[in-house]
């Protein structure tokens, strides 16, 4: 480069390099230049006086001089010196194979400088916060979602991730994105950490630790593709959101993998799934191509199942689920919060185990953290149900993100604006919910808000916009705040009849009821008087209503002929009446105690019981028990207990008539209060030694009048066994032992004697 050029150069940008483009630059041309001149450069002269070094040397290109002032901003000057310049040689240069790899070094300087540092989302203000994404994503959990097949309503979401919580196993993240799959589909609840997976992703290929026969990798989101739908090709899409990077390249033939976010948000998705349907929307067809190159595609669990419906025969994929934090990523996620929140962060996590539960969800870790520290009580905030957690999630976007002053919740609630303000916002929601409507237009809220022009810039926070092509289209912020509030309005102005006939708001059953709490110290009151001419008398009568349908509910599947059907259904019916009734916090009425005493109550403890679960039961029994009732059984097949399920155990063991355990169980102090009728154990499969014998199962011997024992074949302490019935209390005995059936004592000391005989 001569002199005149160079002067001319430094002439033109003058002052415009900013320091903050030197960094940019000597990252991006680190290879180029050298590390040892890299260290030297403090001024812009510095960079161009290193660069034009190696370019005399032979070692760069004219191109890559042209591209440095294209990255900090200088098209103009890019263009005049690639017009002035463009010899022959330069010419000769810029063939496929150096244009690819220009490519792939700019998407890969794009997505460094992009997503090294990203702005993590902190809900429920939505305000950004740095993350150094490349240590931060290591705390997330990935599972195989294979088996993940669930209902299309949202809402259903929930409770399959409690239920896949208890019995995941982890996969590595280099054991998925090490090996390149044509397909491999993302799925998980809303702000579960997807989008920080495939950013993740999108470092780890620009640093060359994956997709490492991949040229060029590009990233899409689903809610920026919805403003571009008449867009009818790749290419097209990709100069739209790649311009300064591929400048009018054509991909085809090349080796891309395109990386595609929240499926779910995707206006079209039932035109692309639905592939013999005619789409009139350009951009379906697009997606519907890039199918042709490997990719990865992301979105709610919904979405995803939806979409591996047209992927039945495509063997070479793979479909993993996230499932939030590890426990590690809470733990560090709690230290990085303030110092002066953090031990109450962590006691409210051990002390409830709804938020314990869901803490995994980044969503509701970061809100409780949020709540926390804006709390004037800390120490009685309330977390004590599901009710309870969103409520305060809701009353949280509404101090802090509608009318962002210092009111206390009870000063903001005491007005009957407000009152009305959250009833419409319950209503809007509600309508949409049982319409199934995630995604909604300014003229389905104008049915609710005639003066919605006027006055949404006082809903947004409850209701984001998305701009399209076709205008403006509207959803709630998360999903957790548009089904509560369909719960609240739901309570507020339907009876309990209503409610009951609709099965859209099933599974809305659980916080309805929740939100018939009357503990003064939830912030719950707040929403349930919302219509002031509810009588309190009515909302006993509303939740007795609920529960009693329940019960009929549960009684009509005993009629199902189908018998896996039909203890589904019992199942089902039995788990949400037991739901409902924590939710509630309510206690044992006469008329509670008149439905509940219609059947026996049995608990069921094993590995596919949730830890939310586990809480319902056990508030359940305690007040069951309390009231002078007996558990018919208690079955337990699982040896290694939460503390939850210890506690709960040990409410069924002060009154129950039978105990069926189907493996060994340890636990230290675990011993019956009171005879049991009848006592099962199961042992067959395990083979335990005496001492472990001895110490877990004797003490329950003692307290049975029934003995039904099945022991492993291998067991040689039988005649101990023997003498230790013998000397207890039981009347009626049934041992399996060796493939035969014993009911007396004597049967099987007759059997163990023939047998020394003819041993010996």
């Amino acid at each position: 480069m001569n002199d005149k050029i160079y002067k001319e150069i430094l002439l033109k940008i003058g002052d415009n390099l900013l320091e903050k483009n030197i960094e940019d630059l000597k990252y991006y041309y680190s290879q180029q230049i050298g590390d040892g001149i890299l260290e030297k450069i403090k001024r812009p002269t510095d960079f161009f006086k290193a660069l034009e070094y190696r370019m005399l040397l032979g070692v760069d290109n004219y191109d890559a001089f042209v591209k440095a002032l294209s990255i900090i901003g200088r098209n103009d000057l890019a263009k005049h010196f690639s017009d002035s310049l463009n010899s022959s040689e330069i010419t000769c240069r810029c063939n496929v194979k150096e244009d690819i790899s220009e490519i792939c070094t700019a998407l890969k300087s794009y997505y460094l400088k992009k997503y090294w540092e990203i702005d993590e989302i902190q809900p429920p203000l939505r305000s950004p916060t740095n993350v150094d994404l490349i240590h931060k994503f290591v705390n997330l959990c990935i599972v195989d979602a294979v088996n993940s097949q669930i209902d299309a309503v949202y809402s259903v979401e929930r409770k399959e991730f409690l239920e896949k919580q208890m019995k995941y196993t982890l996969i590595p993240y280099s054991e998925i994105f090490m090996k390149e799959k044509s397909v491999t589909l993302i799925s998980g609840i809303a702000g579960i950490g997807k989008t920080w997976l495939l950013r993740k992703c999108l470092l780890d290929w620009s640093n060359d630790q994956i997709w490492k026969n991949v040229k060029l990798v590009f990233y899409l989101e689903c809610r920026r593709l919805n403003q571009y739908q008449n867009i009818s090709n790749i290419n097209e899409l990709l100069n739209v959101f790649y311009k300064d990077i591929i400048n009018d390249f054509n991909i085809s033939n090349h080796t891309v993998l395109f990386v595609i976010d929240g499926l779910d948000e995707f206006k079209y998705l039932n035109e692309l799934i639905n592939l013999s349907s005619i789409c009139n929307y350009p951009v379906v067809n697009v997606l519907k191509e890039i199918q042709k190159y490997k990719y990865v595609l992301a979105g709610r669990v919904y979405a995803i199942d939806k979409y591996q419906s047209i992927l039945t025969e495509h063997s070479d994929k793979v479909t993993i689920q996230i499932m939030g934090f590890n426990e590690n990523g809470i733990n560090n996620y709690i230290e990085n919060a303030s110092e002066e929140i953090r031990d109450v962060v962590k006691a409210t996590l051990k002390e409830s185990p709804v938020a314990k539960s869901m803490s995994s969800v980044p969503f509701y870790l970061s809100s409780i953290c949020k709540i926390i520290s804006v709390s004037k009580n800390v120490e009685k905030n309330s977390f004590s149900t599901m009710t309870d957690l969103y409520a305060n999630i809701f009353l949280y976007f509404l101090q802090q993100h509608i009318f962002k002053n210092n009111d206390l919740i009870y000063q903001i609630m005491e007005s009957d604006s407000n009152k009305k303000y959250v009833l419409n916002i319950c209503k809007i929601a509600y309508q949409l919910f049982v319409e199934n409507k995630v995604i909604f237009s300014k003229e389905d809220i104008q049915t609710f808000i005639i003066d919605f022009d006027e006055k949404k810039d006082n809903f947004f926070g409850f209701i984001e916009m998305i701009e399209t092509n076709l205008g403006y289209h509207y959803q709630f912020a998360h999903l957790t705040i548009m089904e509560f509030c369909a719960s609240v309005y739901a309570y507020n102005c339907l009876n309990s009849e209503g409610i009951m006939a609709d099965k859209r708001l099933e599974s809305c059953l659980s916080m309805i009821c929740g939100l018939t709490n009357t503990n003064q110290n939830s912030l719950l009151k707040f929403l349930v008087n919302l219509i002031p001419s509810k009588q309190s008398s009515e909302e006993s009568l509303f939740l007795l209503s609920i529960l009693d349908r329940l019960f009929k509910l549960y009684r009509q599947s005993e009629n199902e002929n189908d018998y896996r059907l039909k203890i589904k259904l019992e199942t089902y019916y039995v788990n949400l009446f037991i739901e409902c009734f924590y939710e509630s916090q309510s206690s044992f009425t006469d008329e509670i105690k008149f439905i509940v005493d219609e059947r026996e109550w049995k608990i069921w403890i094993d590995d596919g019981e949730t830890s939310y679960q586990t809480s319902c039961e056990n508030y359940f029994v305690n007040h069951y028990i309390k009231s002078g009732r007996k558990l018919s059984k208690l079955y337990v097949n699982k040896n290694i207990l939460s503390d939850e399920e210890k506690n709960l155990i040990i409410q069924c063991l002060t009154n129950v008539r039978d105990v069926h355990f189907h493996c060994p169980i340890k636990f230290e102090g675990l011993k019956p209060k009171d005879k049991i009728e009848d006592l099962w154990i199961d042992i067959s499969e395990y083979f335990i030694t005496k001492k472990d014998f001895e110490e877990n199962f004797l003490p329950w011997i003692n307290l049975c009048e029934g003995l039904n024992l099945f022991l492993h074949d291998d067991i040689d302490f039988i005649d101990e066994i023997c003498e230790w019935i013998r000397c207890s209390n039981v009347k009626e005995l049934w041992i399996r032992y060796r493939g035969k059936i014993f009911f007396n004592l004597d049967e099987l000391k007759n059997l163990l004697t023939r047998k020394k005989c003819l041993i010996s």
